[in-house]
């Protein structure tokens, strides 16, 4: 069955919607990938927030053109799917490197993250990069160990102070006592 007019109107506006809204995405080559992988690689994506989008390449340089995407256009040849990374260029990269280490595919064509075009190979570098919240972990651990170390040295001074008090203490008592 082919798309009316307005389908396709339609599939552009909704695609040139969801790119202004993602500032990192991804574009694929998925050939070779049978219906159970794609399956699994959109049911992987989709658990952390990623959308993966097969549409035509004619319809997709629309909605790049809409959505005022540069650089891109000339990635948009044989079978293409687009990844809708979001926020997290990381997490998208990681999964996609790794789907494609245990299958072989999908081949990762380029990318745009923050405005700036990407190569496979840079995508491929982002996936060992840590992800979001581990660099906000290690940040936060980071921040809390210089307070700890003072609060440790502050607890160690106390310790002193009291300990310098009790000593002074039994001295006196020692004496008064004589």
């Amino acid at each position: 069955m082919k798309a009316t007019k307005a389908q396709k109107q339609e599939t552009v506006t909704s695609l040139a919607g969801r790119l202004s809204r993602s500032p990192t995405l991804y574009l694929t080559d998925f050939t070779g990938l049978n219906v159970a992988k794609a399956t699994e690689l959109r049911r992987r994506l989709r658990a952390a927030g990623i959308e993966y989008v097969v549409v035509k390449n004619t319809l997709a340089r629309r909605a790049f053109d809409a959505a005022a995407v540069p650089g891109l256009l000339a990635h948009l040849a044989g079978p293409t799917a687009v990844v809708l990374a979001g926020e997290d260029p990381v997490a998208a990269a990681k999964l996609l490197t790794e789907f494609a280490r245990e299958n072989e595919k999908p081949a990762i064509k380029a990318g745009l993250v923050e405005g700036k075009e990407v190569s496979a190979d840079q995508v491929k570098r982002l996936a060992l990069l840590p992800s979001r919240m581990e660099l906000l972990a290690q940040m936060g651990g980071a921040l809390q160990a210089p307070m700890a170390g003072f609060l440790g040295a502050m607890q160690g001074l106390l310790q002193m102070t009291v300990g310098a008090l009790e000593a002074l203490k039994t001295k006196r008592a020692a004496g008064a006592a004589s």
